[in-house]
């Protein structure tokens, strides 16, 4: 049986090589310790900070990618969408949309993705109380999908600073449907170097272990063989060779809650 779903990769696809061999590495780790395992990575990053920072590779190209890992690899896949035309076209390729946390209430993109009937991943904004995300949900139900995971990834807390509060997990879970903590975008300081994104990796575990204490159904970590190097977030970022072990121990508490 597998323990928990795990949502896994690079923040951006950085090329196709880097992003092969990431999934490789993933899946060989997700199917020694027997995990539900979707591999993520975003062809476009239409948030970043600066005009200036990488997005990726676009839709067209990014999708080609993804679709040759689905295909050699056998894995699941996950990515975001941030328009509603990128919903059907992702969803030709991906299992799992992902909608990003700023744009969690724009109807339109998450009628788009509800009517894919693919798994939507919502990730709460940093500006809503967990049970605001009841709004999201009835917007998605009302157009035929149900196969709804709600993240949680962070709350406003001053400026460049983010805090998680446990209890919104507790929270989320009231409403039926799987809950994922983004322990990786967590730890962010959103524009806290000016023109991109700081973090502290450091804070990553102990995050992830407390909510999975606390409830949370799956997990979602950004992996980068070389996060000091990466084109986007790596201040947050997870290192690859890093990652067995720790999800070794983080599995030690998901056993001992269920």
């Amino acid at each position: 049986m597998k323990k928990f779903i795990l949502i896994a990769g690079p923040c951006v696809i950085e090329s196709e090589e880097s992003v092969m061999m990431i999934a490789k590495t993933l899946k060989d780790i997700t199917e020694r310790l027997e995990l539900d395992f979707y591999f993520k990575a975003s062809f476009d990053k239409a948030n970043r900070t600066s005009i200036s920072s990488y997005r990726g590779p676009g839709i067209e190209e990014g999708m080609r990618i993804l679709k040759g890992v689905k295909e050699i690899l056998g894995v699941k896949i996950c990515t975001d969408i941030h328009e509603p035309w990128q919903a059907p076209k992702a969803a030709e390729v991906a299992d799992m949309l992902q909608i990003p946390a700023f744009l969690c209430r724009q109807t339109d993109l998450l009628i788009a993705a509800a009517e894919t009937h693919r798994i939507i991943n919502v990730k709460k904004a940093q500006f809503l109380a967990p049970w605001d995300m009841g709004n999201v949900i009835r917007k998605l139900e009302m157009h035929g999908n149900n196969k709804i995971m709600l993240c949680e990834r962070g709350s406003s807390f001053g400026y460049n600073t983010l805090v998680v509060d446990m209890t919104g997990i507790v929270e989320m879970k009231k409403f039926g449907y799987p809950v994922v903590i983004d322990a990786t975008h967590s730890v962010q300081k959103p524009g806290g170097k000016g023109e991109s994104t700081g973090g502290n990796r450091t804070y990553v575990e102990p995050i992830a272990k407390a909510a999975v204490a606390a409830g949370a159904d799956a997990l979602f970590f950004e992996v980068h063989p070389d996060p000091d190097s990466a084109l986007s977030d790596g201040a947050n970022m997870v290192v690859l060779d890093q990652f067995e072990e720790m999800l070794k121990r983080i599995i030690k508490i998901y056993d001992a809650v269920h």
